[in-house]
């Protein structure tokens, strides 16, 4: 089936075009936006020979693999007649005919503040990675060197680049929490500020050679306690406030009154209150990951690394954004260097271990090819074919490709592997970790594909649930 045969088959079976909203492809997949889901038939969409796996969300989500889904979307705005990432202007239809129950079934509560959580992190994730980088290469570069660089204005100006994202992170933090709880950027922007670091701040000014205490603490007040917690948890407050005030405030006086009660207000509470909580947070975060991490060692991170995927398969992963933001910061608990995040990029090597076992031992074609087109761009870091074409629909390989995984997190815990920033996985994690220890990341990812195989080969494969979920071929 070429690509314009496939466009064609997947639109008839979403009900037409009179029933497609919009449509935009991922690395991965193709969104559809759509009008009624009681007009798309999901079984013989996902019968569909190309088709590897359909997500039901608040838009459909068409698993196709890498380069393939932009050939299938230029084909497919043919047939809409919608460029990719536009709408129709019917738009108001979509909330009165997706059904509730599909809401309730995809759109949890939990699931849908984590989201709102990873929101915050995602847009401010290519400054983390370049930032991380910068301070990561020029550590090594000035142990390297033994700072003979140091003074030179261009290699200081690069430094800056990487030291300015983590000494304002506070600020913007604040100003998407509250774009993103429904408040003005601009005073989550305010609220984070209270958290960077600066001695000409007001607050933390000599008067009549005395430094102003806090009530009840009687203590300095101190911006760098709670961190990227507290600005997220302040830009939150202030988003809530804001809208709780222009509830009652009068039109006329909203512009003036609403801006300024929510500064002076929210300001005193989140010197008062937010930022213990945030302090709390970040200090039980610290303590829990160095208990995983110390005291557990392998035990902990075979479980972090098994565990992982499973948490992704429902969504409870977009809890750990402000998590790894929090660990890349070179003024944070762990001075920049991210040990976390090496442990869960083990979970994908798990998953390329499982394919290639899977590959192996079974007989089904359109398995076969599934996989021969998912194994490399795994293999890189894109896990989500693999996961949801493969071993997800198998229930079984998913299972022992993640306890496979977890040999790579003890083999992570043993070489104390630790990244310098985030962004990438797989083959391409070798370029974020600690300069010097890329062999044995590499060596811990083969110990994932080993773990995977393995486990998968001998216990995870059964070819009669293969044929009934891929067709006997």
């Amino acid at each position: 089936m070429n690509d314009k045969q496939l466009a064609t088959e997947i639109l008839f079976h979403l009900g037409n075009k009179e029933n497609v909203l919009n449509n935009a492809a991922c690395m991965t997949r193709l969104r559809v936006g759509i009008k009624d889901f009681t007009k798309v038939n999901l079984d013989q969409l996902k019968a569909i020979e190309g088709v590897m796996q359909v997500i039901e969300s608040d838009t459909l989500q068409i698993v196709l693999g890498p380069g393939k889904v932009n050939r299938v979307l230029e084909e497919f705005v043919k047939l809409t007649g919608l460029k990719p990432g536009s709408t129709q202007a019917s738009l108001q239809a979509v909330a009165s005919t997706n059904k509730q129950a599909q809401k309730q079934k995809y759109d949890k509560p939990l699931q849908r503040f984590l989201k709102k959580i990873a929101n915050i992190f995602i847009p401010l994730l290519p400054g983390i990675i370049a930032a991380g980088l910068v301070n990561g290469l020029t550590n090594v570069i000035n142990f390297v060197n033994a700072g003979t660089l140091s003074g030179e204005w261009w290699y200081e100006t690069i430094r800056t680049m990487g030291w300015a994202l983590f000494a304002y992170l506070p600020l913007l933090v604040g100003s998407n929490a509250a774009k993103e709880f429904g408040g003005s950027a601009v005073l989550g922007a305010i609220a984070g500020s209270l958290f960077i670091l600066n001695p000409s701040m007001p607050l933390l000014g000599m008067f009549n050679e005395q430094q102003v205490l806090l009530p009840f603490t009687n203590e300095i007040f101190n911006p760098a306690a709670g961190g990227l917690m507290a600005a997220l948890i302040a830009g939150s407050f202030f988003a809530i406030l804001e809208r709780r005030i222009r509830k009652w405030m009068p039109d006329l006086l909203d512009t003036f009154f609403t801006p300024i009660l929510t500064v002076m207000i929210g300001g005193l509470v989140a010197v008062l209150l937010l930022q213990p909580i945030g302090n709390l947070l970040t200090t039980g975060t610290g303590n829990f990951l160095n208990f995983i991490y110390e005291t557990l060692g392998v035990i902990g991170g075979y479980a972090l690394s098994a565990g992982f995927l499973p948490l992704v398969a429902v969504g409870l992963h977009q809890a750990l954004a402000p998590i790894h933001a929090m660990l890349n910061d070179p003024d944070g608990i762990t001075q920049g260097v991210n040990y976390l995040l090496p442990i869960l990029m083990m979970a994908g090597g798990g998953q390329v271990g499982a394919g290639i076992a899977i590959y192996v031992k079974t007989k089904n074609k359109k398995l076969k090819g599934y996989i021969r087109d998912a194994l490399p761009v795994g293999i890189l870091g894109v896990g989500e074919p693999l996961m949801y074409a493969v071993t997800l629909p198998l229930g079984k390989s998913f299972l022992t490709a993640c306890l496979g995984a977890g040999i790579g997190g003890i083999l992570a815990v043993i070489f104390d592997l630790g990244a310098i920033s985030q962004g990438v996985s797989g083959l391409f994690g070798l370029l974020i970790m600690v300069p010097g220890t890329q062999f044995r990341y590499v060596i811990a990812m083969l110990g994932a594909y080993v773990g995977g195989f393995l486990l998968t080969y001998f216990f995870g494969v059964d070819e009669k649930h293969i044929n009934e979920v891929y067709e006997e071929q």
